[in-house]
């Protein structure tokens, strides 16, 4: 039997605050369920349920750790506490639940039992009292056998636990991918009923926020193998509600030669190639977007197929709107917009024929983020047959030669011109204005052509070459 009190120095100073000031208190949901399956790491969410007041309790329990709670929620009946990198939440043993209008739970002080009744899945109802010996797991709703079968059910009848609160219905979703679960099928069904919950509606808050159910979306990202969740948001209807962008690839076709013929499915391939070798969010967030524009650049030309003509750049333009409406953050937004609108760059430089000056604008467009590029790109490669694959290997392998060779004689990457714009307006007798950005600009575009070296006297004495017929325009 496991030891789930002793096994963690934190939980078990709790423990002796339990049974000295006699309080009921019960390990929950989570931590138990990561123990059995042997994921627990040094650092962890740890839930307390107390029967009672958990503010009071948690105020005695960081006094005895010698710290202080880090948040209280006074209205909800929870506290919060992080120490050595744990962050325990400890609640006042409740029920809760949301009208059918309303983002703001209901909540009323319970026992034990209709505690775990109120949480969402029976892997996460489960309990071990801090204030016995016994140890034992509290498992009411069948939750052991689940975490056994790798099944996520609901403690009550599916409709209620999600009319409780419909993020859940994400949650399945997100604990499938993330545990490598299956969702049982009247919990599925009951999700593809009830997915309309979900909907943000138009100029008004739905029953859910966006920031909570952006806040799951990002987690199914963040999985081991992100495919798993967001093929269980398409097939519920979820993703249509809240990604329909997204939904919207299912059913493209593309040419046949090295990609699935749909585009949703290729996408979520590309997906998981890239998640395999970063745990970069964002980096597997372009890599979701980079097809985004397809279905609206559809289209079939005799003796080609289906071709998607610029839907590279549409796809970069439609981030600003697609990162308002998901409350993504502005910070991430220029480069996931760069990465989208260069996927299809690189390999079109594998030709032997290729001019360095196309290699320069590459390196000067895609900056420090070229090595990402790259790995978007080498994940874009989805054929089923081996020699397809080893062939655009190969050639992403001549590219980043190319590139290699070109930024170390050219050193390209985020340059500017060597003649800064103060020296060109003192050079030329001119005030601050469009014409020493279109001299800056001449000079940068010499040297990515290939006309002038990336050097100072080069540079300078291709301004005077140049400024009198500029200036004069």
């Amino acid at each position: 039997m496991k030891d789930f009190i002793n096994s963690n120095k934190i939980i078990r100073r709790i423990s002796e605050v339990s049974r000295k000031t006699n309080t009921q208190s019960y390990l929950v949901g989570g931590y138990i369920r990561d123990s059995i399956l042997g994921k627990v790491q040094e650092k962890n969410d740890i839930d307390i349920s107390v029967i009672g007041d958990a503010i009071v309790f948690a105020e005695i329990a960081a006094s005895e750790l010698g710290t202080k709670l880090s948040a209280v929620y006074k209205k909800f009946g929870t506290a919060m506490l992080e120490i050595e990198g744990n962050r325990i939440e400890f609640a006042s043993a409740r029920k809760e639940s949301y009208s059918p209008d309303s983002r703001k739970p209901l909540v009323e002080f319970a026992g034990l039992k209709e505690d775990l009744s109120r949480r969402d899945f029976t892997i996460n109802a489960l309990a071990v009292s801090l204030n016995t010996d016994s140890g034992d797991v509290v498992d009411l709703f069948g939750g052991i056998s689940d975490i056994n079968e790798k099944t996520l059910r609901t403690p009550l009848d599916p409709s209620e636990t999600f009319t409780d609160d419909p993020l859940r219905m994400m949650r399945a979703c997100r604990f499938a991918s993330q545990l490598d679960f299956e969702i049982a099928g009247d919990t599925f069904h009951a999700i593809k009923q009830m997915r309309g919950r979900l909907r943000v509606k138009s100029g008004e808050p739905g029953v859910v926020s966006q920031e909570r159910i952006t806040e799951e979306f990002l987690k199914i990202m963040a999985s081991p193998k992100p495919s798993i969740g967001l093929n269980l948001l398409f097939k519920s209807g979820i993703m249509e509600i809240i990604f329909p962008e997204v939904h919207n690839l299912e059913g493209i076709d593309q040419r046949k030669d090295f990609h699935h013929k749909d585009v949703f499915y290729h996408t979520l391939q590309v997906i998981d190639n890239i998640s395999g070798n970063t745990g970069n969010i964002w980096l597997r967030i372009a890599a979701l977007m980079h097809d985004i524009a397809k279905p609206p650049t559809k289209k079939f030309v005799e003796g080609t197929g289906w071709t998607f003509h610029g839907h590279e750049d549409l796809g970069a333009r439609w981030q600003k709107k697609i990162f308002t409406r998901m409350k993504l953050p502005f910070d991430k937004l220029s480069y996931v917009e760069k990465l989208v609108r260069l996927h299809l760059r690189p390999i079109a430089l594998a030709s032997d024929n290729v001019t360095d000056s196309a290699v320069r604008r590459l390196i000067f467009d895609a900056g420090d983020d070229i090595e990402d590029l790259f790995m978007l790109c080498r994940a874009d490669i989805t054929s089923k047959d081996p020699e397809k694959v080893k062939k655009y290997l190969e050639n992403f392998d001549k590219v980043e030669q190319k590139v290699a060779e070109v930024e170390k004689r050219d050193k390209i990457r985020n340059f500017q011109s060597p003649v800064r714009g103060d020296e060109i307006m003192k050079i030329c007798g001119i005030e601050p204005s469009r014409a020493v950005g279109i001299l800056k600009t001449s000079i940068e575009e010499a040297i990515l052509d290939g006309i002038i070296p990336n050097e100072y006297d080069a540079a300078l004495d291709y301004l005077n070459k140049i400024k009198d017929e500029i200036l004069s325009k």
